[in-house]
């Protein structure tokens, strides 16, 4: 699943061929993908300008000029293609360039600039919906949503606050989408090795200073993976088509069994699994 830098880093790709423009047509190639398609959504972004393009967790929003925002959700393997964001220039004329619809092209948005967007996603995971702009926040996807971890709004005190007196493990308490938002497996097994806290303690347990190391330690990976163009695991490209590379700077994701990073370390990258997910980390930097 995407987690914020892979969204981010698609955000940031759809900005030129989306944002300040207007969606000439709006093509619907099926009635659902995770959950049906709202009514009249065709109908509702045809015409429609995207005054702005941002990111809240793992959901990309177009603001458009009618009012509403276009929420999307790219799911395990949803991708957003962009084509024609140039003319190709033919003599006596100019023409965009754009490949084939393919089977699992489930959403295009043909911009008036002549780009088209393409949303392919073989599994059907993703989803997009359609809401009021000044009531995005009460939507249900986005209601109970934590701070972004690149806010102001996150910081060590906050952080400590929310973890106080919980029994459960740290990893699980920072994938809880409503302490702090976006963050996903990989990010936190990352950050955590970076503030030498075991995935396994339990989140209460952690003293002030190390929390402080930690909230470091989600923003500076957060930001290297984006940096990076996020991590390319199984489906996951860019708008533009291109691989992130992220996943050459694993720490401790995915190397169970291999030596610690660590200079000095004898020690191997373990793995445990919690709440049906692996978590990877060294039983000698990790507290």
């Amino acid at each position: 699943m995407p987690e914020l830098p892979e969204v981010e880093t698609v955000r940031r790709g759809l900005l030129p061929a989306m944002e300040g423009q207007r969606i000439a047509l709006a093509e619907l190639r099926r009635a659902d993908l995770r959950w049906p398609f709202p009514t009249d959504m065709a109908t509702r972004l045809t015409g429609a300008r995207v005054l702005q393009l941002r990111r809240r967790s793992k959901y990309i929003l177009a603001d458009l000029d009618r009012g509403e925002s276009l929420i999307i959700h790219l799911g395990m393997s949803g991708r957003m293609v962009i084509s024609g964001l140039e003319a190709v220039h033919v003599p006596g004329q100019f023409h965009f360039d754009h490949p084939a619809i393919e089977k699992h092209d489930h959403v295009l948005f043909h911009m008036e600039n002549g780009a088209r967007i393409t949303f392919n996603d073989p599994r059907r995971f993703g989803a997009m919906d359609i809401c009021a702009t000044p009531t995005l926040d009460l939507h249900p996807l986005l209601a109970r949503i934590g701070p972004e971890p690149l806010s102001n709004e996150f910081h060590a005190d906050y952080l400590a606050a929310r973890l106080n007196g919980r029994k459960t493990p740290i990893k699980t308490a920072l994938l809880d989408q409503r302490i702090v938002a976006g963050l996903g497996n990989i990010y936190v097994c990352e950050a955590l090795f970076r503030a030498g806290i075991s995935p396994l303690r339990a989140a209460g347990r952690i003293g002030a200073a190390r929390i402080a190391l930690l909230t470091d330690a989600i923003r500076a990976t957060l930001i290297e993976a984006i940096d990076a163009g996020g991590s390319s695991l199984r489906d996951y490209r860019q708008a533009n088509g291109e691989l992130g590379y992220f996943q050459h700077a694993f720490r401790v994701y995915g190397r169970e069994g291999a030596p610690c990073v660590t200079d000095g370390c004898p020690q191997t990258v373990r793995r445990a699994v919690q709440s049906g997910r692996s978590s990877f980390y060294c039983p000698s930097c990790q507290r």
